[in-house]
């Protein structure tokens, strides 16, 4: 550790992202990209953004890419919606400016791992919930003082997605609380919780353009949330960085949300594949949690994780291992094409029969 950093550097313990090898010919199922390309107007509309305006600063407010979001989900306001590079970024100013209370926060003990992360970088207390035997969440295990509550839905790395009634009764147990529901992967199987926005002024729900929309590589995510919720966040990237997304981002981004055919069509085609990839599965004798995302998590009864994961990298195949309690048996594969899955299960028939 060097003599200059700062107690809050030396205590940290920082997020670890999925690999990203430079591999000939992999089948890469480790880190939950779409397999298909983003609409084919994000592509036109951020070749048409390269010109002279690129001296020029982008709109601070991203105002198009707001009244975009809004106009898709029908029942906001764009002034309800916030902006970010990522949604990682969108909840990092989430945990700062709504999280930070006297009481500690709460959130799953099997979630996305960037949540305590963030905890400690902003010196924020918090509480793991267990999730039940079959990994899901309790909302009766939430009726407990905190200072906030923030999980995902579908939850990461689970897959395992909560029914709105669940959530809306969550929002009624902790009305002096903030709920952020963390939708990276909603648009594979869940319902989102943004119907109920209207109706509960605590409620933070936060997408991402990584997934559903195949623009992992463009870092763009945001919020919708009340009014007031929306403010603090603006109060918090004004305070780091006021222009957050830069043209090709904002134009990239609003095509892809106005494309809704292109959006449909390729998430049902993910949706079609996670179907036969679990039966695939099961049919090896996989324990495959019910996934509302575009990845399951999966675990044989007599076959190693760590020892399959490698051996599937030998064949040139990577799929994410988590050495976390409780999940040390589990794969979480992304679903890619039907190419690509059918590869990954003849090498898994031939890793098993060994």
């Amino acid at each position: 550790m060097s003599p200059f950093w700062s107690a809050t550097v030396r205590a940290l313990q920082p997020y670890i992202p999925g690999e990203q090898p430079k591999l000939p010919n992999l089948v890469k199922l480790n880190t939950n990209e779409n397999p298909y390309g983003p609409s084919p107007r994000v592509l036109e509309v951020i070749r048409g953004e390269t010109a002279d305006s690129l001296r020029l600063y982008p709109d601070p407010e991203s105002n198009r890419l707001r009244e975009a979001i809004a106009a898709f989900f029908g029942n906001i306001e764009p002034e309800q919606v916030f902006v970010g590079n990522g949604s990682d970024e969108v909840l990092a100013h989430a945990f700062l400016a709504l999280l930070k209370h006297e009481q500690p926060i709460l959130f799953p003990d099997i979630t996305y791992s960037f949540y305590p992360v963030y905890c400690k970088l902003y010196e924020i207390a918090y509480r793991t919930v267990a999730l039940d035997d079959t990994f899901a969440l309790r909302i009766a295990d939430y009726r407990q003082p905190n200072g906030g509550i923030i999980f995902p839905n579908p939850n990461a790395p689970t897959g395992r997605a909560l029914p709105l009634a669940d959530i809306e009764e969550l929002l009624k147990a902790n009305p002096a609380s903030v709920v952020i529901v963390d939708e990276a992967y909603i648009d594979f199987g869940g319902a989102s919780a943004v119907a109920l926005v209207g109706l509960y002024p605590n409620l933070l729900v936060v997408q991402t353009f990584s997934k559903s929309r195949s623009l992992a590589g463009l870092r763009v995510g945001f919020a919708i949330g009340h009014h007031d919720l929306i403010d603090a966040l603006q109060r918090v990237k004004n305070s780091f960085n006021s222009y957050p997304l830069d043209r090709l981002a904002i134009a990239g981004t609003t095509a892809a949300i106005e494309d809704r055919e292109w959006f449909e069509r390729t998430r049902q085609a993910v949706i079609r594949t996670r179907t036969a990839l679990t039966q695939n599965l099961e049919s090896l004798g996989f324990e495959v949690l019910p996934s509302a995302a575009n990845f399951v998590f999966a675990r044989h009864p007599k076959h190693d994780a760590e020892k399959s994961a490698l051996a599937l990298r030998q064949r040139g195949i990577i799929v994410r291992h988590f050495k976390a309690a409780r999940i040390e048996q589990f794969l979480r594969i992304t679903v890619g094409t039907d190419e690509q899955c059918a590869a990954l299960v003849e090498a898994l028939r031939e890793i098993l029969s060994a």
